[in-house]
């Protein structure tokens, strides 16, 4: 960052640059000539869309299908055997970090 040189107040390096009018730059702005006199009008109003302005529908969708039946003796057997093939695998990792573990501790005691 530079900094202002000469005889110049801190806030002069901030300003805008001059505009060639020395003398109404030093001016407050001046108010705007037309002040609403209510505040917010509101939202433009609206006009309701012309009757029959959608496109015209040539394709009617084919009704839905049917699902087929659920087995649900088959369901619960299928989701019996995944739980017990899970177990089974998590029963394994925790045979083989146990393991590990009596292993490393071993190591470490003797």
């Amino acid at each position: 960052m530079t900094t202002p040189s000469g005889g110049s107040t801190p806030d002069d390096y901030w300003r805008r640059p001059g505009t060639g009018d020395e003398a109404a730059a030093d001016l407050p702005p001046a108010a705007p000539m037309t002040t609403p006199a209510s505040g917010y009008a509101g939202p433009p109003p609206s006009v309701p869309p012309p009757t029959g302005w959608r496109p015209p529908v040539h394709q009617q969708p084919a009704p839905p299908r049917r699902l087929p039946p659920q087995d649900m003796a088959g369901l619960d057997v299928a989701e019996q055997q995944s739980q017990r093939v899970t177990y089974g695998f998590g029963a394994a990792a925790g045979v083989v970090l146990v393991v590990v573990v009596c292993l490393l501790c071993s190591r470490i005691i003797f």
